[in-house]
């Protein structure tokens, strides 16, 4: 299990990063600043949840658990970061258009980005509440099949700014104290 425990921390440490790279939009919305902030605050809490579930799980995984025990720790961890995933992706969606170019473009960016990260944990929990127990080898082989299908996910679910780019909103995040 420690390859679900590295991989699904170092793939939600890339989502992070990319939900958290500039980007720009515009229509009357909140200044680029207040997006920002906002955006932060949604994103910070759903960092912090991912981050506790992913280690509780991972310390009830490494204590040498029995299938049926591994198999409600993974179901709770990622109904709970589906959960987290969809808070946050409602509190950005509630922050509405920054008022920059592309504006938004940038919201439903981040939106749908989050989005596919929550459904990529809803496929992980259902795969994973799937499986049966009474063969632990193959148990354990369909929880590396979710976790490396989760992992994929995550990497398409990843935000393309290489199109947005906006100065204001980049000074934005690097200013604003909830985004530190």
């Amino acid at each position: 299990m420690r390859t679900c425990r590295a991989a699904t921390a170092g793939r939600l440490t890339a989502v992070l990063a990319t939900l958290v790279v500039t980007l720009a939009g515009c229509g009357g919305g909140p200044s680029p600043r207040a997006w920002a902030a906002s955006v932060c605050e949604a994103l910070t809490p759903w960092r912090a949840e991912i981050n506790k579930l992913t280690s509780s799980t991972q310390q009830q995984m490494t204590a040498q658990t029995i299938p049926a025990q591994a198999k409600e720790n993974l179901v709770r961890l990622f109904a709970g970061a589906e959960q987290a995933s969809e808070r946050a992706r409602r509190q950005v969606d509630e922050a509405g258009v920054p008022e920059t170019d592309h504006g938004e473009e940038i919201s439903r960016g981040f939106q749908t980005s989050l989005g596919k990260v929550r459904d990529a944990y809803g496929r992980a929990r259902a795969t994973i509440s799937k499986l049966s127990i009474s063969e632990p080898s193959a148990f354990y082989d369909g929880v590396r099949a979710a976790v490396e299908t989760l992992n994929k996910e995550y990497d398409a679910s990843a935000l393309d700014t290489s199109r947005l780019n906006s100065e204001e909103l980049k000074q934005a995040f690097d200013e604003v104290p909830e985004c530190r």
